[in-house]
């Protein structure tokens, strides 16, 4: 099986989708975003719905809209007095509803829809391929934004002290995390790529002792979940991406147990 090209295209597309959840991730699990990664992968349904609507390649459209989402979220967070999980939860329903009844007013396409639930990392193609690319591209021009997120991370209030604009990069980060869950949504699915952002960085957390170590942790274990769980779906005929999941949960949870307990940083 390994010498077939779908796999091999499986393969980097799962090495992409590790590297990018890695490395925005411990900003999701650091900031205690992760309901927004979750928030923000059921909102892209509603683009992909629009898209199929349309009859535009989703891809296309799904990715201004939840970056819109996205946008809104954090605005709403800095404007009003509202909890952010609350905000996250109603843009999440509102852009879950609006795919229902796009998809309600074009027939013969709930099955394309539904198919961006779980994905599949096995029927990658090249233009999936070529859009991780353009955003793992423009992920390493902006890697010197990683001192100033990681400063607002830590203490916000000093980084504004700081006069470092935490509106913009809040903002920026947003788009960032949406255009990441966007294109690997197709492959991996709306239901599971939360765990790749999340399940990794939160395993890094446990033995880490430095920011940038768990940002490298985070994405070492992202890329050894993925190797070790495309074999296993391979030698065992297991869905791909539920696969790396249970590989990520079982370093994870092998973490705890050895551990018990975090890094010392805060």
């Amino acid at each position: 099986m390994l010498h077939y090209p779908f796999v091999h295209r499986a393969l980097i597309a799962g090495i992409l989708i590790a590297l990018l959840s890695g490395y925005y991730g411990v900003f999701v699990v650091q900031r205690g975003l992760s309901f927004m990664g979750n928030g923000l992968a059921h909102a892209t349904f509603g683009g992909v719905a629009l898209g199929l609507f349309l009859d535009i390649e989703p891809l296309w459209v799904a990715v201004p809209f939840t970056m819109l989402v996205a946008m809104g979220i954090v605005r709403v967070q800095l404007h009003t007095r509202i909890a952010g999980d609350t905000v996250i939860g109603v843009f999440f329903a509102t852009s879950m509803a609006l795919g229902i009844i796009f998809l309600s007013m074009k027939t013969g396409v709930t099955i394309d829809a539904f198919s961006y639930l779980f994905g599949s990392l096995m029927a990658v193609g090249w233009p999936d391929l070529c859009a991780m690319f353009v955003m793992l591209f423009l992920t390493a021009c902006m890697l010197p934004m990683w001192g100033r997120w990681a400063y607002a991370t830590f203490d916000r209030e000093l980084a504004q002290a700081d006069r470092l604009n935490i509106r913009i990069h809040d903002h920026l980060l947003a788009a960032c995390l949406a255009a990441t869950i966007v294109i690997s949504v197709r492959l991996v699915g709306i239901l599971l790529i939360a765990a790749f952002l999340v399940i990794p960085p939160a395993t890094a957390r446990l033995v880490a002792h430095s920011f940038f170590g768990m940002t490298v942790l985070s994405i070492l274990f992202g890329l050894a979940s993925v190797v070790v769980g495309m074999l296993a779906s391979l030698a065992w005929d297991l869905p791909t991406g539920a696969s790396v999941v249970m590989v990520q949960a079982s370093m994870f949870f092998a973490f705890v147990t050895k551990q018990g307990a975090g890094g010392e940083f805060r």
